[in-house]
């Protein structure tokens, strides 16, 4: 999959001088660039679905990115309901979609 990663930003500079780390979502790793959120580096990556709706099954992704909604939410390190559009990413996260967070 092509990459939907801005390289070069007239505000935010480019990805030259960026730490690039790795994060993993439902065991497939991605990479990750420092000061991304999770749900930046994996919107770069491609990823639109971060979780599905617990009572229909309805894919879920990132809708209002300023941390409102908490549709984007997803389990870290274990724990439960973290929003991703909020959270910025570390090395070797460990990110998983599901239902009931």
């Amino acid at each position: 999959m092509n990459s939907m990663r801005v390289t070069d930003h007239p505000i935010l500079g480019t990805l030259e001088n960026k730490k690039q780390v790795t994060i993993t979502f439902d065991d497939v790793p991605y990479p990750a660039f420092e000061g991304d959120t999770i749900a930046s580096a994996l919107l770069a990556s491609g990823v639109r679905t971060l979780r599905h709706q617990e009572d229909k099954g309805t894919p879920r992704g990132i809708y209002c990115n300023i941390g409102h909604c908490f549709e984007c939410r997803v389990r870290v390190n274990g724990k439960n309901t973290v929003r991703a559009c909020l959270t910025p990413v570390e090395g070797d996260m460990r990110i998983e979609s599901g239902g009931e967070l």
